[in-house]
């Protein structure tokens, strides 16, 4: 007995360091599990070499032969992770082969970079991608970016966005999903599973890292990195959804935000990171501190220096810190004066460990290199562009049909700083999205009405300032011609991360160029460029069509061009609601209604907002038919099933986003008016028609959450709500 003991013992202690069969040490072995290859690497590494996995460097903004060298220095090989921002795969594989062969264990590093909606390729925004309503062709544009991201050097990227956005001025409504927390759900999925693949083991994946967890999105007035007061009620039923969607999905990773969730910042949240996210959803990954959110726990008031900062951020459950160094230089010290456990230490530290085995970055540390021609802007991705950005795009009025532009216009005046604008309409958050490599609005119009019509341009004004001495040039331009349309919007910079703004109105001389354009008496067709919606008041009132295409990216000029002329069919539906003037903020459909609904509005707006989640014009006609219900009652056990037939009655083939709603009219926590449940996008071509379907599972699409996060189902009356029609069911007992 004794001597089976010891040689038990002898195996442990080979098995510790050695692979019996291979000679090398276990946790290189991917033949091994994967919990069994961290717990032999966690054994193996010291106190420091553990801090430092738990930190993330940035790497040069521009690395170029000429500083490669320099960067190359600083960087230290047993660095956790590096913000990699070049577009250079073999800088990375060096970095890469210092960490593997440099390090004491040869840790790969891995390298994240916020490709929030393409690369190279630069897709529409993500609140505009929301507008598509077709989650297949977002997943498909994250497939694109992961591609063109793993063959630049990146393992990691900090995408999507899941913030549900209900107030425009918060300039980072451009960046998720819009209003709806069911649409927010469905995107992150859609993003997860595009970004990741089958398997992050395989090429040209990357590890999505959903953020900004939680509730950032609810800042005060709008006011970037602002508190947001959240109830648990509103915590649970509105933000917490899309987070759970993407982690039920798969995503490896997480952001904590900039926000101070009701007193306790999102950074240093023990209940949202930890018991929430790792105990109730079993999440299996790390989370990574926003920039300086872990600092920023001083200004917060909830830190008294750094050192407090560091300790509260990692015990609350933030693994990794970005770019703090807080980690780095208080750690350390934490954990010796035993205010850090070491065995927390080492749960973070598996947890990295954990995504980068997934990621096969132990077996495969390097990314191929391959010409810049087979990375980027591949023919294919341009399609998926396209296609994407025009799906987006929509119609918010077309009085007299004026849209789509036929063969009677043989002038068209193309007026107004998008015009050839090519680094706006990008959008923020661009990637490494080049400006020479964007179609311009102007040449997308002069491919598309060649031979059929004369685009005549003028500049008319900048974005903003007092100039109108272009005004009268592009007066004589729209004389001259048959139909004006004018290109207005925001820069880049006046949305995205601290992009907040007092009011969404555009500057007052776009304005008062449509005004001076409109005397002309020729049909005025605004479009419109933008991330978050506009106060258009007085500029709808102005146009006789309006044409919202967001910051549609590097094929803006094709995706704008086609939809104007008719080649493509506007089928975009707004994902966030639009004000009547920035004062009715906030503003979205499903608001609880009022004790007195017809009382206690605005005295000098209408009662509803300019235009409502889920309005959106075609060039086609649509005519549903009534709602059918397979059931007029059910129980808790059994399924519904929802039909509405759609016919194309027009003369053209066009796509319908169809949106089912529910409406609990009764319940021991109010409900909102309605809430959207599902939606299905359809090809209906002309003459046509097609069926849409929704099965409706009560303890899913009729249940409500409470403010602990539990789910609650009662019997009573329900409606599927369609258009301006709805159903009425009875949930019984």
């Amino acid at each position: 007995m004794r001597n089976l003991f010891h040689y038990t013992l002898a195996l442990l202690i080979c098995g510790t360091f050695l692979n019996a069969q291979n000679k090398k040490p276990l946790y290189k072995d991917k033949n091994v599990p994967i919990e069994d290859r961290i717990n032999n690497l966690i054994s193996l590494m010291t106190l420091d070499e553990k801090i430092m996995q738990m930190n993330q460097w940035t790497y040069g903004k521009n690395a170029n032969p000429n500083n490669i060298g320099e960067h190359m220095k600083a960087v230290k090989p047993e660095i956790g992770s590096l913000l990699y921002r070049s577009t250079n795969p073999e800088y990375r594989n060096q970095i890469q082969k210092k960490a593997m062969t440099e390090s004491r264990l040869g840790i790969p590093i891995i390298f994240g970079f916020d490709a929030i909606h393409g690369y190279k390729t630069v897709f529409p925004i993500p609140l505009a991608q929301a507008c598509s309503f077709n989650t297949d062709l977002v997943q498909k544009s994250c497939s694109i970016t992961a591609k063109e991201s793993w063959l630049s050097g990146l393992d990691w990227t900090f995408s999507p966005m899941l913030d549900v956005a209900r107030d425009a001025r918060w300039g980072r409504v451009s960046e998720g999903y819009g209003e709806d927390t069911y649409a927010n759900s469905a995107f992150a999925v859609a993003a997860v599973k595009g970004y990741q693949g089958s398997d992050l083991k395989d090429k040209y994946t990357i590890a999505a890292c959903l953020k900004h967890y939680i509730g950032y999105s609810l800042s005060e007035g709008g006011r970037d990195y602002h508190f947001s007061d959240i109830s648990n009620q509103t915590l649970w039923e509105t933000f917490m959804p899309p987070f759970e969607a993407g982690i039920n999905a798969g995503a490896a990773t997480v952001m904590s935000g900039f926000n101070d969730i009701s007193g306790i910042p999102a950074s240093a949240n023990y209940y949202t990171l930890t018991e929430v996210l790792k105990k109730k959803w079993n999440h299996d990954g790390f989370v990574i501190s926003d920039w300086g959110s872990v600092k920023n726990l001083v200004e917060q008031g909830v830190a008294k220096d750094i050192k407090e900062a560091a300790k509260k951020s990692f015990l609350a459950g933030v693994e990794m810190d970005m770019v703090d160094n807080a980690y780095l230089d208080y750690l350390p010290e934490l954990v010796k004066e035993g205010k850090i456990p070491m065995k927390t230490v080492d749960e973070a530290v598996r947890r990295i460990l954990r995504v980068k085995m997934k990621l096969g970055l132990f077996e495969n540390p390097y990314v191929d290199v391959v010409p810049e021609k087979d990375r980027y802007l591949l023919p294919e991705y341009l399609r998926t562009a396209e296609e994407l950005a025009q799906e987006s795009m929509v119609l918010l009025k077309n009085k007299n049909n004026v849209l789509p532009l036929t063969s009677k216009y043989k002038s068209i005046a193309a007026i107004g700083p998008m015009v050839k604008d090519s680094v706006h309409i990008m959008g923020f958050w661009e990637g490494m999205g080049n400006p020479a490599d964007v179609q311009t609005i102007f040449k997308g119009l002069n491919n598309e009405f060649k031979d059929k019509s004369t685009i005549n341009y003028a500049l008319g004004c900048d974005f903003d300032g007092e100039d109108k001495s272009g005004f009268a040039e592009a007066l004589q331009v729209a004389k001259k011609s048959d139909v004006v349309i004018i290109f207005l919007g925001e820069k880049r910079n006046w949305s995205g991360e601290n992009g907040s703004r007092s009011t969404i109105a555009l500057p007052k001389i776009q304005e008062d160029l449509v005004a001076e354009l409109q005397k002309t008496g020729k049909p005025i067709v605004l479009v419109l460029s933008s991330g978050r919606p506009l106060e258009l008041l007085r500029l709808n009132e102005m146009a006789d069509s309006v044409l919202e295409i967001w910051q549609p990216g590097t094929a803006a000029g094709s995706s704008v061009a086609g939809i104007l002329s008719g080649r493509h069919n506007p089928s975009g539906k707004l994902a966030i609601t639009f004000p009547q003037t920035t004062g009715q903020i906030p503003i979205y459909y499903n608001m609880r209604e009022s004790a007195r609904p017809q009382a206690g509005h605005y005295q000098d707006i209408p009662r509803d907002p300019l235009y409502w989640f889920g309005h959106g014009l075609s060039y086609t006609t649509f005519k549903y038919e009534t709602i059918k219900l397979s059931k007029t009652k059910i129980k808790r056990n059994e399924k519904l099933i929802a039909e509405v037939e759609v016919s194309n009655v027009g003369n053209r083939d066009g796509k319908e986003s169809f949106l089912w709603f529910v409406k609990d009219p009764v319940a021991s926590i109010s409900r909102p008016m309605k809430e959207l449940k599902f939606f299905q996008k359809k090809l209906i071509k002309a003459g046509q028609k097609e069926i849409y379907r929704f099965e409706i599972n009560p303890e899913t699409d009729l249940s409500y959450t409470d403010s602990n996060g539990k789910k609650h189902l009662e019997s009573g009356d329900f409606y599927i709500i369609v258009n301006d029609m709805q159903a009425k069911f009875e949930l019984i007992d």
